[in-house]
């Protein structure tokens, strides 16, 4: 068990470098411009140049601050993003806890980070981190519901909580593609609260520089401050895994049912490449997201979840419903 803790911490360390990496390309791709390009090949060695600067960089505590819970915010931050990672299937038969309410155990989970954000803003004595761990509670609480309805509408349609039983259901084709119009609505939801729920632009209130000059994190700075940045990319990957697992088939090659050739073709490719790519098209499409819309106002922010998505959902929940009675689905 410690050999694998240590490797899934090497691992997640080594993801969020190539994400951030990724991030400030795909920044320079939509902007036309070309991004880092000085530090190592390509600009590739940029986000290690930050990490050591970061690592070298003195940890602050404000006079009126409450030291211990200033400390300890960013640790329940980073342990709650890594606690959700252990029930995903990354390849076929490589899963590191199979439980069997993992669709439960990952919302609650992850719904536990908006407790370590609070305590960041309440015990920096800042106003502004205050307004940003406030604002955070508010997003998070709200997003939470329409993230659970969207997964249940998969639940409901294979059966089961457990990860690795509802990618089973999909071996002859994904939900997205098997669930009709009601599942693709259910993914459009997933993918615009889950933005949302992990503090990213456009709804990125939380931390919004011109307002807040960095949200619930403006008194950290140095490690502190990277472990903020370490759980932001942890929580793109976790809800990018998720929404490739649940609604795309996870490690299952792509198959359609009765063309066997084409589905033995298709089982030739690795398991890892299958899960490995619809997550970072997952990932891409998010950080699409942030370099195409503006920021939203906050009340444009809980307007979006309680008057449109929370409403559209429960309306879905009910056709999905109906079509797991009816048997409607492929």
């Amino acid at each position: 068990m410690v050999i694998t803790g240590v490797c899934l911490l090497a691992f997640l360390v080594v993801l969020c470098f190539f994400l951030g990496y990724m991030e400030r390309k795909v920044a320079a791709f939509m902007e036309i411009r070309l991004g880092p390009n000085r530090v190592g090949p390509k600009g590739s060695m940029q986000i290690v140049a930050d990490t050591v600067k970061l690592l070298f960089k003195e940890g602050l505590t404000p006079d009126g601050a409450d030291k211990f819970l200033f400390n300890l915010a960013p640790f329940i931050v980073v342990i709650t993003s890594m606690l959700v990672v252990a029930p995903i299937a990354y390849a076929r038969d490589f899963q590191l806890w199979d439980i069997n309410i993992g669709v439960l155990y990952v919302s609650s989970i992850s719904s536990m980070a908006v407790i370590g954000i609070l305590m960041a803003g309440w015990s920096s004595s800042n106003k502004y981190s205050l307004i940003g761990a406030m604002r955070s509670g508010a997003q998070i609480v709200s997003y939470e519901l329409s993230i659970g309805l969207s997964l249940i509408s998969i639940v409901i349609l294979s059966g089961s909580l457990q990860l690795s039983e509802i990618i089973e259901s999909q071996a002859n084709g994904w939900w997205i593609f098997k669930g009709h119009i009601p599942v693709i609505i259910s993914f459009v939801i997933f993918i615009i609260a889950s933005t949302a729920e992990i503090n990213r632009a456009p709804f990125d209130l939380t931390e919004a520089e011109q307002e807040l000059t960095g949200g619930f994190h403006t008194e950290y700075a140095g490690m502190k401050f990277a472990m903020f940045l370490l759980s932001e990319y942890i929580n793109l990957f976790v809800v990018s895994a998720i929404a490739a697992t649940i609604f795309l088939g996870g490690w299952m090659p792509f198959h359609i049912g009765g063309l066997d050739a084409f589905n033995h073709i298709m089982d030739y490719i690795p398991s890892s490449i299958w899960f490995f790519g619809k997550t970072f098209l997952i990932i891409f499409i998010i950080m699409w997201f942030r370099w195409t819309f503006p920021r939203l106002r906050i009340d444009q922010l809980l307007n979006l979840e309680w008057k449109y998505l929370l409403p559209i959902s429960m309306v879905n929940i009910l056709l999905v419903t109906a079509m797991a009675i009816m048997g409607w689905h492929f």
